[in-house]
């Protein structure tokens, strides 16, 4: 059986889920009774906490994309453990992948890992990486925040300006990737090429129409889906373009 998959990790990942699912009930149980003691009816609170139930389903939808995303490389459970505590698809993947090329492994996420030592790095590179922010922003947030709103209080302009700045060079990344990324010769289609461009450009395809819809007919509760929902689309057009397109045609690549 394969060790990414095994009894051991589906019992660490269904602890891990159980820990995480008692904690929330936990904290809705004291968090409803405090409700109860400053007067809050129970409509209110049934209405609040509907409300915040709808709100996780957008980034659950990202969560999915993400664990598929990662799954054929370090298997399902890891990624669900990894995407059941914390991380994002912008992180998950960065940082295996850079893992990988540690090892020389230039087939990215294309390729299911069969060493269990690299295997291994990945998760600790995943989450040793995660750690960092929980320990420093109690410590520097602060300081941080001090800096930002000196900057900030000057020309209201820079927030908007450094946030999108450090969202397009994280984008960037992942757009050169898609475009001129080199593979693995020995492994068909893992470089940059016809299918990666086409699902590049199928998630671009999704998100301008679909951001475009919600700025025009100010459609709030849609904008936390529109990313997720692109992703997934692209995904769905590169299956179908593997299936549908000519063999030849699919594995084409510059970077291979």
């Amino acid at each position: 059986m394969d060790f990414k998959t095994d009894a051991f990790m589906y019992l660490l990942g269904s602890a891990v889920a159980a820990f995480c699912i008692v904690q929330s009930f936990f904290f809705l149980v004291k968090a409803w009774r405090q409700g109860k003691k400053l007067g809050l009816s129970s409509r209110t609170m049934k209405n609040t906490a509907v409300s915040a139930a709808l709100f996780t389903v957008a980034p659950a939808i990202a969560v999915l994309a993400t664990v598929i995303t990662l799954a054929g490389a370090l298997g399902i459970v890891l990624p669900w453990i990894r995407l059941t505590v914390i991380g994002n698809i912008s992180y998950e993947v960065t940082a295996v992948q850079s893992a990988l090329e540690g090892f020389g492994v230039k087939s990215g996420l294309a390729v299911a890992i069969a060493d269990r030592e690299i295997f291994t790095a990945a998760a600790w590179v995943m989450t040793v990486g995660s750690v960092f922010p929980l320990v420093l922003l109690p410590l520097l947030l602060k300081r941080i925040q001090k800096k930002i709103g000196k900057v900030t209080g000057r020309d209201t302009k820079w927030a908007d300006l450094m946030s999108a700045a450090a969202f397009i060079g994280l984008i960037a990344a992942f757009i050169a990737r898609a475009l001129a990324g080199a593979g693995d010769k020995n492994i068909a289609g893992d470089g940059a090429g016809v299918m990666s461009v086409l699902t590049l450009f199928a998630a671009v395809g999704f998100m301008l129409p679909l951001q475009k819809i919600c700025d025009k007919y100010s459609i709030k509760w849609l904008e936390p889906f529109a990313m997720p929902a692109s992703m997934i689309l692209a995904m769905v057009v590169a299956l179908l373009a593997a299936q549908l397109l000519p063999a030849n045609f699919v594995v084409l690549e510059w970077r291979g």
